[in-house]
């Protein structure tokens, strides 16, 4: 996790189809998160950008993916965080 320009940003290993929406611990040095969308037309990356806005309590467009639109393994940048919010969440 690393803090720049008064954003957090930070690895997220993300699992799509799952049973339901949930953010479960760290993963190999990385937030876990389970969504129900499935990975197509990014609608996990929706899903995700979601459940972490609401998990932080931040708007939807605070929270931005840097990397990996097509991966498991994701950069995510939020706006209006700390970095104890994010570590909260694992």
């Amino acid at each position: 996790m690393t803090e720049r320009g008064g954003a957090i940003v930070f690895s997220v290993r993300i699992v799509p189809r799952a049973r339901r929406d949930s953010i479960d611990g760290e993963f190999q040095d990385a937030l876990k998160a389970h969504v129900t969308a499935p990975p197509v037309d990014g609608r996990a990356n929706d899903a995700l950008r979601r459940i972490l806005a609401d998990r932080l309590n931040v708007p939807v467009s605070a929270v931005k993916i840097l990397s990996g639109e097509k991966s498991r393994m994701k950069r995510v940048e939020v706006r209006g965080v700390t970095p104890a919010q994010i570590q909260a969440l694992a």
